[in-house]
C-alpha cells in the first residue's frame, strides 16, 4: 500500500510527496500535532513489529477462524482504495496538521471526500483492523484500539483548526456530516 502510494506521488504529485516528507515540527504545524505525530509514528512501528511477532513467530494469540481471516483480508481492499483515492484527490494531504498557505490550500469535497471528511484516516482504520484479523493477532488489535483513540483525538484537533483557519471548511462539515465512520462519527 505504501509503495503504491509513494510511486503515485513520485510521478503524479511531487509537491505532495515533498509535503508528506516534512519532519514533525516543521513549517506551521500545530505544536500539539508534532507531539501526537511522533506518538503515531511510534505506535505504527510497534504495530508493524508486533503483528508478525504475534502471528508468525511467537503465536501469542489463539488461532482465528478462517472466516475472520477472510473478512480481515477483504477489509484491506477498501482500505487501499480509500488511502489511494484520498491521496489522488487531495494534493494538500499533508502528514502535518497545518494550513498550507504556501501551496494555496482549499477544501476538497469531491470523490471520497464526499463520503467522509477524513477518507485517508478511514482507509487507515480499515487497514489497522483488517491486517490483524487477516494474520490472527490479538496484540495487533489491541494496538489498533489504542491507535483508533489517538486517531480520533487527532481528528478533533485537526477539525478545530480547519474550521477556524481554512475558508469553507465549516460549510463542508455541514454538507458531509461524518468525520471518520459513515453513519457513526
Amino acid at each position: 500500500m505504501v509503495l503504491a502510494n509513494m510511486t503515485y506521488l513520485y510521478f503524479k504529485d511531487p509537491a505532495l510527496l515533498a509535503e508528506r516528507r516534512k519532519r514533525p515540527g516543521s513549517d506551521n504545524q500545530k505544536g500539539w500535532d508534532a507531539v501526537m505525530l511522533r506518538g503515531i509514528y511510534t505506535l505504527a512501528m510497534a504495530w508493524l513489529v508486533v503483528l508478525p511477532l504475534d502471528a508468525a513467530r511467537f503465536h501469542w494469540s489463539p488461532p482465528f477462524p478462517l472466516w475472520i481471516k477472510v473478512a480481515g483480508g477483504l477489509m484491506l481492499l477498501p482500505a487501499l482504495y480509500f488511502i489511494q483515492r484520498a491521496t489522488m484527490e487531495n494534493t494538500y494531504l499533508s502528514t502535518l496538521v497545518r494550513i498550507q498557505d504556501d501551496r494555496g490550500q482549499r477544501v476538497i469535497s469531491s470523490g471520497v471526500y464526499g463520503f467522509v471528511r477524513h477518507p485517508l484516516y478511514f482507509g487507515c482504520l480499515l487497514m489497522m483492523i483488517g491486517a490483524p484479523l487477516l494474520v490472527g493477532s490479538v496484540a495487533g488489535l489491541l494496538l489498533t484500539a489504542l491507535g483508533t483513540v489517538g486517531l480520533a483525538a487527532r481528528i478533533v484537533g485537526e477539525e478545530r483548526m480547519l474550521r477556524t483557519e481554512l475558508k469553507g471548511y465549516a460549510e463542508y462539515t455541514q454538507t458531509i456530516r461524518y468525520r471518520l465512520i459513515p453513519l457513526v462519527w
